[in-house]
């Protein structure tokens, strides 16, 4: 038998080198088991970002010492720190790991599971008599927006949504509420921009929710706000890679809070569908609260930002998915008392 050829240079400079490739090979080894992968995501979504190993027990019906045993494997490869507090050990994910781990559970995790891939979006020729009807009546209803500027937020909006897959029954519809969203977020981000005392003494405040999909956690959070406060607060929630569609257990939690947010987005087509984050809704908002998403979220000057450790219900139990529902409640009733403690 031949010997093998041996890799050329340039193949070489491409490739991980081998003693990084044997190094982060221990590490998915490490990672390659449920309920070590179950573990982190709990320790990495507890609201201290730390959990003792009677906690941990609770996760399933396997007994302590093998907890331990298992939580001994993420400690030997990095992925976990402990320490001793009276008679409790309390464990943590290294700082060095945070990040990919949130990659790992975020991102890949989903994929994993059977987020499906967004389809290439098709050529816009046989909606545009649509889209065109679209922004002369946004053109019309928002004078202070010139048409042209209308027809950009419009075509952006359509195909933004393409990308972001699921069923383009519904399309045209989605693309006239976000693209109306959008240009309202844009007028009131203009009007703080232009006069921020006036226009910041008589506004409702706007909280901005953003995940990676936009299919749980935002969701959920924007729904529980609006539930809350009614019209009080201006509502938005986005997503860094949007999904395709709302995940189906967080779907029944939204049926059940009746969340039908403002009077034009009470149809069952445009009340909850995953949008794509924009630099306008930032701009317009007082507060942005990010669940997951990293670093893709802009900075800007004057906005409030929270970052909430919060699990993906894509990912839960049942049992799971109504922690992070009640979880996310708190916080929410925590937000408003402060953004309104009339």
């Amino acid at each position: 038998m031949p010997a093998p050829a041996a890799s050329t240079p340039a193949l070489e400079s491409h490739a991980i080198g081998a003693d990084a490739a044997s190094a982060v090979a221990s590490t998915l080894k490490a990672l390659a088991n449920p309920l070590r992968l179950r573990m982190l995501s709990a320790i990495s979504t507890s609201a201290g970002g730390e959990v003792t190993v009677g906690e941990l027990a609770t996760l399933t019906e396997v007994s302590q010492p093998t907890v331990s045993h298992h939580l001994r494997v993420l400690r030997e490869s990095g992925l976990l720190a402990a320490d001793r507090r009276g008679t409790s050990v309390w464990y943590r994910v290294e700082p060095t790991y945070r990040g990919a781990l949130s990659t790992l559970l975020d991102r890949f995790a989903p994929a994993a599971v059977g987020s499906p891939e967004p389809p290439h979006p098709p050529v816009l020729a046989d909606a545009e008599p649509a889209l065109d009807h679209l922004a002369d009546s946004l053109a019309e209803r928002f004078p202070a927006t010139p048409r042209g500027e209308c027809v950009r937020v419009v075509r952006e909006s359509y195909t933004a949504l393409l990308r972001r897959g699921g069923d383009p029954t519904h399309l045209v519809p989605l693309t006239e509420h976000f693209a109306r969203q959008r240009i309202i977020d844009a007028e009131r981000a203009h009007a703080l921009e232009s006069a921020p005392a006036e226009a910041g003494a008589s506004r409702t405040p706007q909280v901005l929710f953003v995940c990676v999909a936009n299919a749980g956690r935002s969701q959920l959070a924007a729904a529980l706000l609006r539930h809350h406060a009614g019209d009080r607060v201006a509502v938005r929630s986005a997503g860094s890679a949007p999904a395709p569609d709302v995940h189906a257990t967080v779907r029944t939690l939204l049926a059940e809070m009746d969340d039908v947010g403002a009077a034009e987005e009470v149809d069952d087509v445009t009340r909850f569908y995953p949008k794509p984050l924009t630099d306008d809704a930032v701009r317009a908002a007082d507060v942005v609260v990010t669940m997951g998403c990293g670093d893709v979220c802009p900075v800007l000057p004057g906005t409030r930002y929270e970052d909430w450790t919060v699990g993906d219900p894509a990912l839960a139990s049942p049992a799971g998915v109504a922690a992070i529902r009640d979880e996310l409640d708190r916080r929410v009733r925590a937000l408003l008392a402060d953004l309104l403690p009339a």
